[in-house]
């Protein structure tokens, strides 16, 4: 599965997926485009977009997406390490299209 993270998600989760292609907006050259921008060009390239932004779902319309949407509810490093397994269930299940918000404890 090929995921992107959002600039708001801490660049070392990407230990925590490593059975996962994985990247950042920011090494895609994406770093400052708007949320709506950076799903529409994410959804060309990756399965699943990884956000911690809380009013992502509430500022762009998501239906009708060809990417699905992972949002974690911290972007706290320990606490998302400490829930990698979560995590990857989430991404074993989620499908295209999908917005799925994940409690992190």
């Amino acid at each position: 599965m090929r995921v992107l993270l959002d600039e708001c998600v801490p660049w070392p989760m990407r230990k925590a997926l490593e059975v996962h292609f994985c990247t950042t907006a920011q090494r895609m050259g994406w770093d400052s485009i708007t949320n709506g921008e950076l799903i529409r060009l994410a959804e060309t390239e990756f399965d699943v977009f990884v956000t911690s932004d809380q009013n992502i779902r509430y500022q762009q319309n998501l239906s009708g997406r060809g990417i699905a949407i992972l949002e974690l509810s911290t972007n706290d490093l320990r606490r998302i390490l400490a829930a990698s397994a979560s995590i990857l269930d989430a991404l074993e299940s989620i499908q295209s299209g999908d917005y799925v918000r994940l409690e992190i404890p």
